[in-house]
């Protein structure tokens, strides 16, 4: 992937340094992350865990308040923070062009950088759970060992594969912004266990989509991808789903459970968005065939 020498994003927090992170304490929302998939095959927790709630679950409830910290400035010579702060950037440009032809305006999130543990506005957030978004801070929070996790473990290497992780977890911010993740909170309580998990899929692959959608329009205007870069994120999108994760865990595979989808089904999306570039061809809650 091509991204050294363009635009980094002032939109990082760094909170490596000071422990706790931002200091919330309450429920205000929940997480959406890619890291349940983390949980099901290095800490053995069962899948199905609905991502709308999957922080609260693990935190036990309210977050613990802890003393405000002031995130640090990202070290000049800290690589793997650059490339995920240039891609953050390049995330921003396109959505707020795509905002900007639809009449509306993106509001840019924020990502935090933390090590082991950090409390946001959706409870504890662990770096077992690998990626994920808050919607009530309207923050992508990663650890940065994740991305090891990903290459050794999950058999997913290749930087693209990398910045695939962070388009997924801004589209779920985009989804925050159009009110979609609103709308799928709204049934909770309200339908079955398992017709939660179908939408949980139906939120997540859109992400996926959505991710694709990105990687087509900074193609199209900063020509970032190389060859075998497109195969990286395929091939991740394949070790993350739910079908794959249940099988290299040892256990039955079990569609019911499913969260955020299938091998195949995360490659399809994926493959949509970056195909057509189109938010409308992304509409997986409409379509008959995931």
């Amino acid at each position: 992937m091509r991204w050294e020498g363009n635009r980094e994003s002032n939109n990082v927090e760094d909170y490596r340094s000071g422990g706790g992170g931002g200091g919330f304490g309450g429920l205000g929302g929940r997480s959406i992350g890619i890291g349940t998939i983390v949980i099901a095959l290095i800490g053995g927790a069962v899948l199905g865990i609905n991502p709308l709630t999957l922080l609260g679950i693990l935190s036990g409830g309210p977050a613990p308040q802890v003393q405000q910290q002031a995130p640090q400035q990202v070290p000049a010579n800290d690589q793997m923070a650059r490339f995920v702060s240039t891609v953050l950037a390049d995330t921003e440009d396109v959505w707020k062009g795509l905002f900007r032809q639809g009449g509306a305006q993106y509001q840019e999130p924020k990502l935090a950088l933390f090590r082991g543990a950090i409390t946001t506005a959706c409870g504890q957030g662990q770096a077992a759970m690998g990626p994920f978004y808050c919607p009530a801070d309207q923050k992508v929070y990663i650890d940065l060992n994740f991305y090891e996790t990903l290459r050794s473990r999950l058999g997913a290497p290749g930087d693209f594969a990398q910045a695939y992780v962070i388009a997924h977890e801004v589209g779920h911010h985009v989804q925050h912004q159009l009110g979609i993740t609103d709308r799928v909170q709204g049934l909770r309580g309200r339908v079955s266990a398992a017709e939660q998990n179908a939408m949980s899929v139906r939120l997540e692959l859109q992400a996926d989509c959505f991710a694709g959608v990105w990687a087509h329009h900074a193609q199209n205007a900063r020509q970032i991808l190389e060859q075998g870069d497109v195969e990286e994120a395929m091939n991740a999108a394949a070790r993350i789903g739910d079908d794959a994760l249940q099988r290299s865990s040892g256990r039955a595979v079990v569609p019911e459970s499913f969260t955020h989808g299938t091998s195949q089904q995360r490659q399809r999306w994926f493959a949509t968005g970056l195909k057509t570039g189109s938010v409308k061809a992304c509409d997986t809650f409409s379509a008959r065939t995931l």
